[in-house]
């Protein structure tokens, strides 16, 4: 996928290996080349390969209005890891539930995987979410909706007990132990984060703005159409539309790339990373891809794969369904590494912040572990694939 060097400021989806059914996705790539290259192109895309849900610790039964806060505010919400204001779906839905738990007269109770609803409450929530959803004809309305619940449950079911930096339970804060660093300005990284995901322990796209800021690495939530929105128009400023004379290969490697840091002073380049588990990839690839066609009417997505990527620290306490998948902050420090491979970027110091997300997946592998030592839980990662893993 090559296009001309004025599409410098466009959006990049960073190629992490997915699974079926994108099998171009699958090929070995070779290793990188430092001579000078075609055209740059301008999407990248990558997956979280988190294991299954249920390999994330459960949460402990919370009751009563989702921790005794009633309803969510703007601030709080911000606090969570984004700069947007509360979505207005999320404060439909959380304003529901606490009707229901008025006029009920019985309590919340969220606990397990996901901050579910539990008890009698789940109940008469479930009936009533469904209902709700069946007057829905619009699939993307149905699909706001979906995303809204999944959202407003985490919120409501972490109060109290998860830190709202890190996403962990509050003994295992590990905010004081994680350093900073200023992603160069010619760079931002999106994540784009299935509601499944959303506040999970285990989730290390969160990292990212940890490290760098919520500005140089936004959240943008799967469903949610304000985050939507707030991506989608900043990748048309970016000079998207630059992208429609583009040929050739659907991706390439970041070593095939032609990199101008003059033509970067307009605007960073986006580089956008799907954050999810891997059975959940596919519908947030699918997304993009629909409105990518919708506003510029090419079906193919740009796309960058790494050459370079190894195995990440999280394998050793969550599954992988091959070797060569990898966690989206490991990804983005292999993007980062790959750029400072490169002559003419040698000056932003991009080895300094690939070091920066390494050393903040070892804290994040070290107090989930020391989590799991504690509670008496194991700390071998299952096999989940018939190939060798590191």
């Amino acid at each position: 996928m090559l296009v001309s060097p004025s599409c410098i400021r466009a959006v990049a989806f960073f190629h992490r290996r997915l699974p079926r059914p994108l099998p171009f996705l699958l090929q070995p790539r070779p290793p990188p080349r430092l001579t000078p290259a075609p055209p740059r192109s301008t999407m990248a895309f990558s997956a979280e390969s988190a294991g299954e849900e249920a390999d994330e610790e459960a949460l402990p039964a919370v009751t009563g209005s989702g921790g005794g806060g009633g309803e969510v505010t703007a601030e709080e919400w911000r606090r969570w890891g984004t700069s947007s204001p509360l979505p207005a779906v999320v404060d439909a839905v959380v304003r529901e539930l606490l009707e229901m738990e008025a006029e009920s007269g019985e309590k919340m109770r969220f606990g397990g995987v996901g901050s579910k609803i539990k008890g009698d409450f789940k109940d008469m929530e479930d009936k009533k979410h469904r209902a709700v959803y069946e007057t829905l004809a619009d699939s993307d309305k149905k699909l706001q909706y979906f995303s809204a619940r999944q959202i407003a449950c985490r919120l409501l079911g972490s109060r109290g007990y998860l830190c709202q930096k890190c996403w962990l339970p509050m003994e295992d804060c590990m905010c004081a132990k994680l350093g900073s660093c200023n992603l160069w300005q010619g760079v931002r990284f999106w994540l784009y984060m299935h509601p499944k995901d959303f506040l999970r322990q285990n989730n290390t796209g969160k990292l990212l703005w940890q490290v760098f800021g919520i500005e140089a690495a936004p959240l943008c939530l799967f469903g949610i159409q304000e985050h939507e929105d707030i991506m989608w128009d900043a990748f048309q400023r970016s000079g998207c539309d630059r992208i429609l004379s583009r040929k050739g290969k659907s991706f390439v490697s970041v070593s095939e790339q032609e990199y101008n840091p003059h033509d970067m002073k307009d605007g960073p380049i986006n580089f956008v990373l799907l954050d999810g588990t891997w059975s959940n990839s596919a519908a947030l690839y699918r997304r993009l891809k629909e409105r990518w066609t919708a506003i510029w009417g090419e079906e193919d997505i740009p796309c960058i794969s790494l050459s370079t990527l190894s195995a990440s620290v999280m394998h050793k306490l969550r599954p992988q369904p091959a070797w060569d998948r990898t966690c989206t902050a490991a990804a983005a420090a292999g993007l980062l590494w790959e750029l400072d491979m490169r002559p003419e970027l040698s000056t932003f110091e991009f080895g300094k912040q690939a070091e920066a997300v390494e050393c903040s997946l070892d804290v994040l592998l070290d107090a989930l572990t020391a989590r799991r030592i504690r509670l008496g839980r194991s700390i071998t990662r299952k096999q989940r694939h018939n190939r060798n893993c590191i």
